[in-house]
Protein backbone atom coordinates (compact mmCIF):
# COMPACT_ATOMS: atom_id res chain seq x y z
CA UNK A 1 0.00 0.00 0.00
CA UNK A 2 1.41 3.46 -0.47
CA UNK A 3 2.32 5.37 2.11
CA UNK A 4 1.41 9.53 2.63
CA UNK A 5 4.95 10.01 2.34
CA UNK A 6 4.94 8.08 -1.09
CA UNK A 7 1.60 10.22 -1.89
CA UNK A 8 3.32 13.07 -0.73
CA UNK A 9 5.99 13.00 -3.24
CA UNK A 10 3.94 12.66 -5.93
CA UNK A 11 1.98 15.56 -5.31
CA UNK A 12 5.58 17.48 -5.60
CA UNK A 13 6.54 15.86 -8.56
CA UNK A 14 2.94 16.44 -10.37
CA UNK A 15 2.85 20.15 -9.59
CA UNK A 16 6.67 20.36 -11.15
CA UNK A 17 4.82 18.79 -14.22
CA UNK A 18 2.10 21.37 -14.16
CA UNK A 19 4.71 24.37 -13.82
CA UNK A 20 7.59 22.77 -15.92
CA UNK A 21 4.57 22.73 -18.59
CA UNK A 22 3.64 26.02 -17.86
CA UNK A 23 6.76 27.19 -19.05
CA UNK A 24 7.42 24.87 -21.94
CA UNK A 25 4.67 26.26 -23.66
CA UNK A 26 5.01 30.51 -22.59
CA UNK A 27 6.96 31.06 -26.11
CA UNK A 28 4.32 29.49 -28.07
CA UNK A 29 0.63 30.90 -26.57
CA UNK A 30 0.20 32.79 -30.12
CA UNK A 31 -0.96 29.83 -31.45
CA UNK A 32 -4.35 28.05 -30.12
CA UNK A 33 -3.68 24.87 -31.18
CA UNK A 34 -0.51 25.30 -28.29
CA UNK A 35 -2.90 27.14 -25.54
CA UNK A 36 -5.43 24.28 -26.01
CA UNK A 37 -2.98 21.46 -25.26
CA UNK A 38 -1.39 23.45 -22.39
CA UNK A 39 -4.66 23.40 -21.25
CA UNK A 40 -5.58 20.28 -21.39
CA UNK A 41 -2.37 19.29 -19.63
CA UNK A 42 -3.09 21.11 -17.50
CA UNK A 43 -6.28 20.29 -16.49
CA UNK A 44 -5.69 16.60 -16.53
CA UNK A 45 -2.35 17.25 -14.23
CA UNK A 46 -4.85 19.45 -11.76
CA UNK A 47 -7.46 16.33 -11.74
CA UNK A 48 -4.63 14.17 -10.69
CA UNK A 49 -2.74 16.15 -8.28
CA UNK A 50 -7.13 16.13 -6.85
CA UNK A 51 -6.85 12.33 -6.85
CA UNK A 52 -3.70 12.29 -4.67
CA UNK A 53 -4.94 14.53 -2.49
CA UNK A 54 -8.24 12.58 -1.53
CA UNK A 55 -5.80 9.66 -1.08
CA UNK A 56 -3.42 11.01 1.30
CA UNK A 57 -6.84 12.53 3.29
CA UNK A 58 -8.46 8.27 3.02
CA UNK A 59 -4.93 7.45 4.50
CA UNK A 60 -4.94 9.72 7.04
CA UNK A 61 -8.54 8.68 8.04
CA UNK A 62 -7.47 5.61 8.26
CA UNK A 63 -4.25 5.68 10.43
CA UNK A 64 -5.76 8.46 12.61
CA UNK A 65 -9.39 6.28 12.58
CA UNK A 66 -8.29 2.98 13.01
CA UNK A 67 -8.02 0.49 16.16
CA UNK A 68 -6.39 -2.38 17.00
CA UNK A 69 -7.63 -5.40 18.50
CA UNK A 70 -11.79 -5.77 19.21
CA UNK A 71 -14.12 -3.02 19.19
CA UNK A 72 -17.84 -2.51 20.35
CA UNK A 73 -20.35 -2.32 17.70
CA UNK A 74 -23.95 -2.35 17.47
CA UNK A 75 -26.57 -3.61 15.35
CA UNK A 76 -28.31 -0.67 14.15
CA UNK A 77 -29.99 -2.51 11.55
CA UNK A 78 -30.74 -5.93 10.52
CA UNK A 79 -32.22 -6.23 6.96
CA UNK A 80 -33.30 -9.20 5.49
CA UNK A 81 -32.36 -9.65 1.75
CA UNK A 82 -33.88 -12.85 0.33
CA UNK A 83 -32.23 -15.67 -0.93
CA UNK A 84 -30.91 -16.69 2.46
CA UNK A 85 -28.97 -13.77 3.16
CA UNK A 86 -29.36 -10.77 5.78
CA UNK A 87 -27.33 -7.62 5.92
CA UNK A 88 -25.92 -5.89 9.34
CA UNK A 89 -25.69 -2.35 9.75
CA UNK A 90 -23.38 -1.93 12.14
CA UNK A 91 -22.55 1.65 14.03
CA UNK A 92 -19.43 1.83 16.78
CA UNK A 93 -20.92 1.73 20.27
CA UNK A 94 -18.21 4.30 21.45
CA UNK A 95 -19.89 6.89 18.23
CA UNK A 96 -16.27 7.87 17.43
CA UNK A 97 -15.60 8.14 14.03
CA UNK A 98 -15.04 5.28 11.53
CA UNK A 99 -11.80 4.70 9.60
CA UNK A 100 -12.57 4.43 5.70
CA UNK A 101 -11.46 0.64 3.96
CA UNK A 102 -10.65 -0.21 0.59
CA UNK A 103 -13.67 -2.01 -1.19
CA UNK A 104 -13.42 -5.57 -1.26
CA UNK A 105 -11.68 -5.84 2.15
CA UNK A 106 -13.79 -7.67 5.31
CA UNK A 107 -14.59 -7.55 8.78
CA UNK A 108 -13.05 -10.28 11.78
CA UNK A 109 -15.96 -10.84 14.22
CA UNK A 110 -15.04 -12.23 17.59
CA UNK A 111 -18.78 -14.46 18.54
CA UNK A 112 -19.95 -16.08 21.97
CA UNK A 113 -21.90 -18.81 20.52
CA UNK A 114 -24.16 -20.78 22.98
CA UNK A 115 -22.13 -24.25 23.74
CA UNK A 116 -19.16 -23.29 21.79
CA UNK A 117 -16.06 -23.70 24.61
CA UNK A 118 -14.55 -20.42 23.43
CA UNK A 119 -15.58 -17.41 21.31
CA UNK A 120 -15.73 -18.29 17.81
CA UNK A 121 -13.72 -15.96 14.87
CA UNK A 122 -14.86 -15.12 11.61
CA UNK A 123 -14.33 -12.69 8.57
CA UNK A 124 -17.02 -11.35 6.54
CA UNK A 125 -16.78 -8.97 3.37
CA UNK A 126 -17.98 -5.69 3.91
CA UNK A 127 -20.68 -5.16 1.29
CA UNK A 128 -20.98 -1.47 0.71
CA UNK A 129 -18.84 1.17 -0.23
CA UNK A 130 -16.97 3.09 2.91
CA UNK A 131 -19.11 4.78 4.79
CA UNK A 132 -18.85 7.61 7.75
CA UNK A 133 -21.74 6.00 9.65
CA UNK A 134 -21.49 2.68 9.37
CA UNK A 135 -19.91 -0.75 8.12
CA UNK A 136 -22.25 -3.13 6.38
CA UNK A 137 -21.75 -6.89 6.02
CA UNK A 138 -24.47 -9.55 4.41
CA UNK A 139 -24.38 -12.80 5.21
CA UNK A 140 -26.02 -16.06 4.23
CA UNK A 141 -27.32 -18.50 6.57
CA UNK A 142 -25.29 -21.81 5.32
CA UNK A 143 -27.25 -24.43 5.11
CA UNK A 144 -26.01 -28.30 5.95
CA UNK A 145 -24.47 -29.38 3.13
CA UNK A 146 -26.71 -31.01 -0.24
CA UNK A 147 -25.01 -34.49 -0.24
CA UNK A 148 -25.48 -34.64 3.59
CA UNK A 149 -28.76 -33.10 5.01
CA UNK A 150 -27.84 -34.71 8.43
CA UNK A 151 -24.28 -32.65 8.88
CA UNK A 152 -24.50 -29.04 10.99
CA UNK A 153 -25.12 -25.96 9.08
CA UNK A 154 -22.71 -23.27 9.37
CA UNK A 155 -22.07 -22.70 12.52
CA UNK A 156 -21.27 -18.73 12.95
CA UNK A 157 -23.47 -17.28 9.24
CA UNK A 158 -26.54 -18.98 11.67
CA UNK A 159 -25.68 -17.20 14.35
CA UNK A 160 -25.92 -14.13 12.93
CA UNK A 161 -29.34 -15.00 11.33
CA UNK A 162 -30.75 -16.29 14.64
CA UNK A 163 -29.49 -14.69 17.61
CA UNK A 164 -28.01 -11.64 16.56
CA UNK A 165 -30.39 -8.70 16.95
CA UNK A 166 -30.80 -5.12 16.55
CA UNK A 167 -29.08 -3.39 19.40
CA UNK A 168 -26.99 -6.48 20.22
CA UNK A 169 -23.37 -5.67 20.73
CA UNK A 170 -20.25 -7.33 18.98
CA UNK A 171 -16.44 -7.29 18.64
CA UNK A 172 -15.01 -6.52 15.41
CA UNK A 173 -11.28 -5.91 14.25
CA UNK A 174 -10.62 -3.30 12.07
CA UNK A 175 -11.01 -3.72 8.05
CA UNK A 176 -8.40 -5.89 6.59
CA UNK A 177 -7.87 -8.40 3.74
CA UNK A 178 -5.68 -8.15 0.61
CA UNK A 179 -8.51 -8.43 -2.12
CA UNK A 180 -9.46 -5.23 -3.30
CA UNK A 181 -10.80 -2.66 -6.16
CA UNK A 182 -7.40 -0.29 -7.02
CA UNK A 183 -9.36 2.94 -7.06
CA UNK A 184 -6.34 4.78 -7.68
CA UNK A 185 -6.61 2.98 -11.54
CA UNK A 186 -9.38 4.15 -14.20
CA UNK A 187 -8.95 1.35 -16.16
CA UNK A 188 -11.97 -1.18 -17.78
CA UNK A 189 -12.68 -3.72 -15.08
CA UNK A 190 -14.78 -7.47 -14.79
CA UNK A 191 -16.16 -7.74 -11.66
CA UNK A 192 -17.31 -11.18 -10.63
CA UNK A 193 -19.75 -12.32 -8.16
CA UNK A 194 -20.64 -16.06 -7.88
CA UNK A 195 -23.24 -16.82 -5.27
CA UNK A 196 -22.53 -15.23 -1.37
CA UNK A 197 -19.64 -13.92 -3.08
CA UNK A 198 -21.36 -11.01 -4.72
CA UNK A 199 -20.65 -9.23 -1.57
CA UNK A 200 -17.42 -7.86 -1.98
CA UNK A 201 -17.84 -7.23 -5.55
CA UNK A 202 -20.97 -4.89 -4.16
CA UNK A 203 -18.75 -2.59 -2.52
CA UNK A 204 -16.58 -2.14 -5.72
CA UNK A 205 -19.50 -1.44 -7.66
CA UNK A 206 -20.65 0.99 -5.04
CA UNK A 207 -17.80 2.45 -4.86
CA UNK A 208 -17.07 3.17 -8.28
CA UNK A 209 -19.83 4.91 -8.84
CA UNK A 210 -20.71 6.56 -5.77
CA UNK A 211 -16.89 8.58 -6.43
CA UNK A 212 -18.48 9.46 -9.87
CA UNK A 213 -15.59 7.40 -11.61
CA UNK A 214 -16.63 6.53 -15.19
CA UNK A 215 -14.26 3.53 -15.23
CA UNK A 216 -15.87 1.01 -17.63
CA UNK A 217 -17.15 -1.68 -15.31
CA UNK A 218 -18.57 -5.21 -16.54
CA UNK A 219 -20.67 -6.71 -13.17
CA UNK A 220 -21.25 -10.53 -14.00
CA UNK A 221 -23.26 -12.07 -11.20
CA UNK A 222 -24.20 -15.88 -10.95
CA UNK A 223 -26.81 -17.50 -8.77
CA UNK A 224 -29.18 -20.84 -9.80
CA UNK A 225 -32.13 -18.81 -10.18
CA UNK A 226 -34.65 -15.87 -8.89
CA UNK A 227 -34.86 -17.29 -5.27
CA UNK A 228 -31.38 -17.00 -4.85
CA UNK A 229 -31.45 -13.50 -6.96
CA UNK A 230 -30.11 -10.59 -4.08
CA UNK A 231 -30.26 -6.96 -4.04
CA UNK A 232 -31.82 -7.19 -7.65
CA UNK A 233 -33.62 -3.71 -7.12
CA UNK A 234 -30.31 -2.26 -6.18
CA UNK A 235 -28.02 -3.75 -9.24
CA UNK A 236 -30.45 -2.83 -11.82
CA UNK A 237 -30.88 0.58 -10.45
CA UNK A 238 -26.88 0.77 -10.63
CA UNK A 239 -27.26 -0.62 -13.85
CA UNK A 240 -29.46 1.63 -15.27
CA UNK A 241 -28.40 4.75 -13.78
CA UNK A 242 -24.62 4.60 -14.89
CA UNK A 243 -23.58 4.32 -18.32
CA UNK A 244 -20.42 2.91 -17.40
CA UNK A 245 -21.96 0.01 -15.88
CA UNK A 246 -23.04 -3.38 -17.70
CA UNK A 247 -25.11 -5.84 -15.53
CA UNK A 248 -24.77 -9.72 -16.67
CA UNK A 249 -26.82 -11.34 -14.68
CA UNK A 250 -26.84 -15.76 -14.97
CA UNK A 251 -29.29 -18.03 -13.77
CA UNK A 252 -27.65 -21.96 -13.85
CA UNK A 253 -31.21 -23.39 -13.74
CA UNK A 254 -33.45 -21.00 -13.99
CA UNK A 255 -36.98 -21.43 -12.40
CA UNK A 256 -40.65 -21.94 -13.66
CA UNK A 257 -41.40 -17.96 -13.17
CA UNK A 258 -38.15 -16.45 -14.32
CA UNK A 259 -37.52 -14.51 -17.32
CA UNK A 260 -35.02 -14.09 -19.33
CA UNK A 261 -34.59 -10.87 -20.56
CA UNK A 262 -36.55 -9.17 -17.84
CA UNK A 263 -34.84 -11.60 -14.52
CA UNK A 264 -31.31 -12.50 -16.06
CA UNK A 265 -29.69 -11.83 -18.93
CA UNK A 266 -27.87 -15.15 -19.63
CA UNK A 267 -28.67 -18.94 -19.15
CA UNK A 268 -25.66 -20.93 -17.50
CA UNK A 269 -22.68 -20.53 -15.44
CA UNK A 270 -20.29 -17.31 -15.48
CA UNK A 271 -17.21 -18.42 -17.32
CA UNK A 272 -15.01 -17.34 -20.00
CA UNK A 273 -16.56 -18.37 -22.76
CA UNK A 274 -19.80 -16.01 -21.66
CA UNK A 275 -16.35 -13.11 -21.64
CA UNK A 276 -15.92 -14.16 -25.19
CA UNK A 277 -19.15 -13.54 -26.21
CA UNK A 278 -19.87 -10.41 -23.92
CA UNK A 279 -16.52 -8.39 -23.76
CA UNK A 280 -14.53 -6.96 -27.07
CA UNK A 281 -11.82 -7.78 -25.55
CA UNK A 282 -9.70 -9.66 -22.99
CA UNK A 283 -8.13 -6.18 -21.66
CA UNK A 284 -9.41 -5.73 -18.35
CA UNK A 285 -8.57 -6.03 -14.97
CA UNK A 286 -10.56 -8.94 -13.26
CA UNK A 287 -11.91 -9.28 -9.89
CA UNK A 288 -13.68 -12.45 -8.43
CA UNK A 289 -15.18 -14.38 -5.64
CA UNK A 290 -17.58 -17.32 -5.34
CA UNK A 291 -17.24 -21.00 -4.81
CA UNK A 292 -14.50 -22.68 -5.37
CA UNK A 293 -15.08 -24.65 -8.30
CA UNK A 294 -15.98 -21.32 -9.91
CA UNK A 295 -12.98 -19.73 -8.81
CA UNK A 296 -10.86 -22.17 -10.13
CA UNK A 297 -12.65 -22.38 -13.98
CA UNK A 298 -12.40 -18.73 -13.69
CA UNK A 299 -8.83 -18.42 -13.39
CA UNK A 300 -7.27 -21.32 -15.40
CA UNK A 301 -9.58 -19.76 -18.09
CA UNK A 302 -8.27 -16.49 -18.07
CA UNK A 303 -5.17 -17.36 -18.04
CA UNK A 304 -5.34 -19.71 -20.96
CA UNK A 305 -7.77 -16.42 -23.10
CA UNK A 306 -4.27 -14.33 -22.44
CA UNK A 307 -5.31 -12.31 -19.34
CA UNK A 308 -2.05 -11.11 -17.64
CA UNK A 309 -1.93 -13.00 -14.08
CA UNK A 310 -1.37 -9.37 -12.59
CA UNK A 311 -4.65 -8.52 -14.21
CA UNK A 312 -6.84 -11.71 -12.11
CA UNK A 313 -7.80 -10.83 -8.67
CA UNK A 314 -9.54 -13.17 -6.63
CA UNK A 315 -10.60 -13.26 -2.96
CA UNK A 316 -10.02 -17.90 -2.04
CA UNK A 317 -6.98 -19.72 -2.30
CA UNK A 318 -8.45 -22.40 -4.87
CA UNK A 319 -7.19 -20.16 -7.88
CA UNK A 320 -3.91 -19.88 -6.39
CA UNK A 321 -3.81 -23.79 -5.76
CA UNK A 322 -4.41 -24.32 -9.27
CA UNK A 323 -1.90 -22.16 -10.75
CA UNK A 324 0.82 -23.43 -8.57
CA UNK A 325 -0.37 -27.01 -9.26
CA UNK A 326 0.44 -26.15 -13.12
CA UNK A 327 3.40 -24.56 -12.65
CA UNK A 328 5.28 -26.93 -10.73
CA UNK A 329 3.97 -30.08 -13.16
CA UNK A 330 5.27 -27.21 -16.21
CA UNK A 331 8.65 -26.70 -14.60
CA UNK A 332 9.43 -30.69 -13.68
CA UNK A 333 9.96 -29.36 -10.40
CA UNK A 334 10.98 -32.67 -8.54
CA UNK A 335 8.99 -30.67 -5.78
CA UNK A 336 5.82 -31.46 -7.22
CA UNK A 337 5.79 -34.90 -6.72
CA UNK A 338 6.76 -34.50 -3.32
CA UNK A 339 3.20 -31.98 -2.87
CA UNK A 340 1.15 -35.18 -3.36
CA UNK A 341 2.93 -37.47 -1.05
CA UNK A 342 1.29 -38.23 2.19
CA UNK A 343 3.14 -37.14 5.31
CA UNK A 344 2.35 -37.86 9.14
CA UNK A 345 1.18 -34.52 10.63
CA UNK A 346 1.42 -34.57 14.88
CA UNK A 347 -1.08 -32.35 16.47
CA UNK A 348 0.95 -32.50 19.71
CA UNK A 349 -1.68 -30.84 22.32
CA UNK A 350 -4.50 -33.35 20.69
CA UNK A 351 -2.13 -36.23 20.96
CA UNK A 352 -3.22 -37.42 17.91
CA UNK A 353 -0.99 -38.29 14.47
CA UNK A 354 -2.74 -38.84 10.92
CA UNK A 355 -1.53 -39.51 7.73
CA UNK A 356 -1.88 -36.10 5.17
CA UNK A 357 -2.22 -36.40 1.51
CA UNK A 358 -2.62 -33.82 -0.92
CA UNK A 359 -6.49 -34.82 -1.31
CA UNK A 360 -7.12 -33.48 2.49
CA UNK A 361 -6.11 -29.80 1.95
CA UNK A 362 -4.75 -27.81 4.46
CA UNK A 363 -3.56 -28.47 7.51
CA UNK A 364 -6.79 -27.05 9.21
CA UNK A 365 -8.85 -29.16 6.84
CA UNK A 366 -7.19 -32.26 8.26
CA UNK A 367 -7.32 -30.88 11.44
CA UNK A 368 -11.29 -30.29 11.77
CA UNK A 369 -11.76 -33.68 10.02
CA UNK A 370 -10.16 -35.11 13.13
CA UNK A 371 -11.36 -33.23 15.95
CA UNK A 372 -8.97 -31.15 16.62
CA UNK A 373 -9.54 -27.62 17.28
CA UNK A 374 -7.81 -24.92 15.75
CA UNK A 375 -9.30 -21.14 15.34
CA UNK A 376 -9.99 -19.88 12.39
CA UNK A 377 -11.78 -16.72 10.20
CA UNK A 378 -11.33 -15.90 6.62
CA UNK A 379 -9.53 -19.61 5.73
CA UNK A 380 -7.81 -17.15 2.96
CA UNK A 381 -4.54 -16.78 4.90
CA UNK A 382 -5.23 -13.56 5.44
CA UNK A 383 -6.77 -12.84 8.75
CA UNK A 384 -4.44 -14.09 10.66
CA UNK A 385 -6.67 -16.32 13.72
CA UNK A 386 -5.29 -19.89 12.51
CA UNK A 387 -2.14 -19.23 13.04
CA UNK A 388 -0.23 -22.02 14.64
CA UNK A 389 3.08 -22.54 16.07
CA UNK A 390 5.24 -25.43 14.00
CA UNK A 391 7.11 -27.56 16.63
CA UNK A 392 8.68 -29.63 13.62
CA UNK A 393 9.09 -30.04 10.22
CA UNK A 394 8.53 -27.71 7.38
CA UNK A 395 5.14 -26.71 5.38
CA UNK A 396 4.18 -24.48 2.04
CA UNK A 397 1.48 -22.37 1.65
CA UNK A 398 -1.39 -23.22 -1.00
CA UNK A 399 -1.48 -19.39 -1.70
CA UNK A 400 0.77 -16.24 -0.98
CA UNK A 401 -0.35 -15.27 2.41
CA UNK A 402 -1.26 -11.82 3.06
CA UNK A 403 1.67 -11.05 5.54
CA UNK A 404 3.99 -14.51 6.39
CA UNK A 405 3.85 -15.82 10.15
CA UNK A 406 7.30 -15.78 11.77
CA UNK A 407 10.01 -18.07 11.41
CA UNK A 408 7.83 -21.76 14.02
CA UNK A 409 4.44 -20.82 13.41
CA UNK A 410 2.21 -21.38 9.86
CA UNK A 411 -0.94 -20.17 8.79
CA UNK A 412 -3.28 -23.78 9.21
CA UNK A 413 -5.72 -22.60 6.94
CA UNK A 414 -3.72 -22.52 3.81
CA UNK A 415 -0.63 -24.58 4.32
CA UNK A 416 0.48 -28.30 3.62
CA UNK A 417 3.04 -30.20 4.96
CA UNK A 418 6.15 -30.35 2.65
CA UNK A 419 7.33 -33.38 5.17
CA UNK A 420 6.33 -34.55 8.44
CA UNK A 421 5.14 -31.95 10.92
CA UNK A 422 4.14 -31.87 14.53
CA UNK A 423 1.89 -28.73 15.26
CA UNK A 424 1.34 -27.24 18.78
CA UNK A 425 -2.58 -28.11 18.29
Amino acid sequence: MVTVIQFSALIILALLAIYLFQVLFSGFRTTQLATGIAEAQRSLLQTQVAEIMGKINLEREKSEFSWSGFRKFSVHRKVPEGGGICSFYLQPHDQKPLPSFDPGQYLTFRLNIADQPKPVMRCYSLSDSPKSEYYRVSIKAVPAPRDNPDAPPGLSSNHFHDAIQEGDILDVKAPGGHFFLDTSKHTPVVLIGGGIGLTPVLSMVNQIVESGSSRETHLFYGVRNGDEHVMKEDLERVARENDNVHLHVCYSKAGEGDVEGRDYQHSGRVGVDLFKEVLPSNNYEYYFCGPPPMMNSLFEGLREWGVPEKNINYEAFGPATVKKKQEADSAGDPAASDSTAGFDVTFGKSGKTVAWTAAMGSLLDLAEENGVDIDFGCRAGNCGTCITALKSGEVDYLSEPGEKPEAGSCLACIAVPKRPVVLDA
